[in-house]
């Protein structure tokens, strides 16, 4: 059943065009991740949708009785209530029932023995059985506390920002809902929280549209992906690992039909220089066709974002934390903490929200004094700390004022400079958003030139706390890369599972009572780690016997078959043979132009030559390497 229609959808913020000529639907059981570039219009899509901004032009059909649900990515709450009498905002009667029994509920509280209260309860409460109003409520206590919320009676304005988002998720998820819509579900919620979201949304019976960075999240959860870029809309039928894979292939085919426009281009170009004649049809044809190729617009001209930027000499000595320990009131947060930062540490902290991974950085960072304890730092170390709220922006500067406040230029690994502005290109801020003001930027936006200006200062140890919040996968995976080889060391606090696997080399997990516990590897083997090991039974030979004990056979030295010798002295011949298919194939797809049927036929044409390849030069390394072991091998 079709839940929703969108038919030739657009939007623009002056000459910024987001997206046009969009169009989609969302059935019963989609569960769609939209991703793209920050910037892109991602939240205002979702916010169209869910019917709480206009479009620009096109329509938005909802089936008959769909129930939409909306999560924003900074829900607005109301301060004066209850966490439970939020979670319970929805418009449906259900949800009215249950916020009027609660606050009768209260009210009886406070009027022990009034008849007249006891009076409304009972009929509430008839009221309940009456809707199946019982496992809603019990759903929603069960979902906050899985979200590390348990006083259900707290006011909502004493609450921090990151309880805030999760009292809306739980709102989100028990408000009764056909179609929910989830802006960033994961941001502020720690890698437990995630782990149990994943679950959730996986056995959801509504339909889900969701924008996140999460990637191992996309994988588990998304059976379609759609994707925004350059204003386009693009639909990919599965999780995230198969939208990167037909990602290739769309790119690969735009490779191939702009190659063959410039072809086309270099061609008509050359016959306009040696003097055409324009007295002839023909001939103006001709150059009215070279005038439409260069006006033509390429879709395969890709933004990519770049960061290159030197880092400035780190000594021997960097920063060694001595009997570490904190605490916020009663409660412990690090307890007789003790390490000594090494120069190309990957260091990833985890662990529940409050438990104290941001005051760990803090005190890092020298923005905190411990309470006990004591933190040396070296004299050449240089800190970027790249901060959760990046609350220190000023919103009013125009962007590239508020990179060059921080520096003109950099140094870059190779020894030149780079000006500000042209960081800012690399960045993906082209120069009519560079003075722009600030406050005009999307949230991710802002993160990404948060994080520009972190990196000028050319920093030789980084501080990142919880990076992954609203930057883009596209950023993401850049940053990874920057920081694969980036000369100092790096100390992350993030819930983003893929981002610590890919990044970190050891784990440090705040653990309860103020205890840091040191785990090797990524967040993987960490999670592995805490998992009750699995029986283990000693694998058996056919006579039933521990093969440990089995008496090992005498190996005798390996000689060719007539086979192997022969496919040893011909090998080379035939891996040339696939070599040169493999550029003929190359050349069609340049001449291929935009007919995609050919086009996809020739590129699984390529692909299949390119695995053969890799298999033959794979088994002409085994060969080559037999043939060495055999000369060597006496007899």
């Amino acid at each position: 059943m079709n839940l929703l229609s969108i038919e030739n959808l657009a939007k623009s913020y002056g000459e910024r065009i987001l997206f046009a000529q969009v169009s989609f639907g969302v059935d019963e059981g989609d569960k769609i991740g939209l991703i793209g570039v920050n910037g892109t219009g991602k939240s205002t899509f979702l916010k169209i949708i869910a019917g709480l901004e206009p479009a620009d032009g096109g329509n938005v059909t909802l089936g008959s009785g769909v129930r939409v649900g909306y999560l924003p990515q900074n829900p607005e709450l109301d301060a004066g209530s209850t966490i439970l009498a939020q979670v319970f905002k929805g418009s449906s009667p259900v949800m009215r029932l249950i916020r009027e029994y609660e606050q009768a509920l209260e009210q009886a509280g406070l009027k022990a023995g009034d008849a007249g209260q006891q009076k409304q309860l009972i009929a509430l409460s008839q009221q309940m059985d009456a809707l199946d109003a019982w496992q809603l409520e019990s759903s929603a206590k069960a979902i906050l506390t899985k979200l590390g919320i348990d006083n259900f009676s707290a006011i909502v304005g004493t609450l921090s920002g990151g309880q805030r988002k999760r009292v809306a998720l739980a709102g989100a998820l028990v408000n009764p809902a056909d179609l929910l819509i989830m802006d960033e579900p994961t941001n502020h919620i720690d890698n437990d929280m995630v782990a149990w979201l994943e679950q959730y949304l996986q056995a959801y019976k509504g339909a889900l549209l969701m924008v996140t960075h999460d990637r191992y999240f996309l994988d588990r959860v998304a059976n379609r992906i759609i994707e925004i870029d350059k204003g386009r809309l693009y639909t990919y039928g599965g999780n995230y690992s198969y939208f990167l894979e037909k990602k290739a292939d769309r790119e690969e085919l735009q490779a191939g039909s702009e190659r063959k426009r410039q072809n086309l281009l270099r061609n008509e170009l050359a016959w306009i220089k040696r003097g055409a004649r324009a007295r002839t049809t023909k001939q103006k044809a001709r150059i009215d066709r070279f005038e439409r190729l260069s006006a033509q617009k390429s879709d395969f001209a890709v933004d990519k974002l770049e960061i290159e930027a030197g880092a400035t000499r780190l000594g021997r000595k960097i920063i060694e934390l001595a009997h570490i320990s904190q605490t916020c009131g009663e409660k412990a947060l690090i307890r007789d903490f003790s390490y000594i930062v090494l120069r190309d540490d990957r260091v990833g902290i985890v662990g529940p929200n409050g438990s104290g991974k941001s005051t760990l950085l803090n005190i890092i960072a020298g923005r905190l004094a411990a309470d006990s304890g004591a933190v040396e730092i070296g004299q050449t170390v240089k800190i970027g700390y790249f901060t959760q709220e990046s609350s220190e922006m000023d919103e009013s500067l125009r962007v590239i004022d508020y990179i060059k406040e921080e520096a003109n230029v950099i140094t870059s690994t190779d020894g030149g400079t780079i000006s500000a502005s042209q960081m800012l290109e690399r960045f993906l801020f082209p120069p009519n958003v560079q003075w722009m003001p600030i406050a005009k930027l999307s949230g991710g936006e802002k993160r990404r030139l948060y994080l520009l200006r972190i990196l000028m200062g050319a920093p030789n140890v980084l501080l990142l706390d919880e990076p992954a919040n609203d930057l883009d996968i596209q950023t993401l995976t850049i940053l990874e890369d920057y920081l694969d080889d980036f000369p100092g060391a790096v100390i992350v606090v993030s819930h983003d599972r893929y981002f610590l696997d890919r990044l970190a080399d050891k784990i440090f997990a705040f653990e309860g009572n103020g205890e840091i516990k040191q785990y090797p590897g990524g967040y993987s083997d960490y999670h592995d780690k805490r998992m009750p090991p699995e029986p283990v039974t000693s694998p058996k030979t056919r006579s039933g016997k521990d093969t440990k004990t089995a008496a090992p056979e005498r190996k005798k030295p390996r000689r060719f078959t007539f086979n192997e010798q022969r496919e040893y002295e011909q090998i080379e011949a035939v891996i040339a043979g696939v070599e040169q298919k493999l550029q003929a194939v190359v050349a069609r797809i340049d001449l291929a132009g935009s007919d995609f049927e050919l086009l996809q036929k020739l590129v699984a044409e390529q692909k299949a030559l390119e695995q053969e390849l890799d298999e033959l030069l794979e088994r002409w390394t085994y060969l080559n390497e037999l043939a060495e072991n055999i000369a060597k091998s006496p007899g």
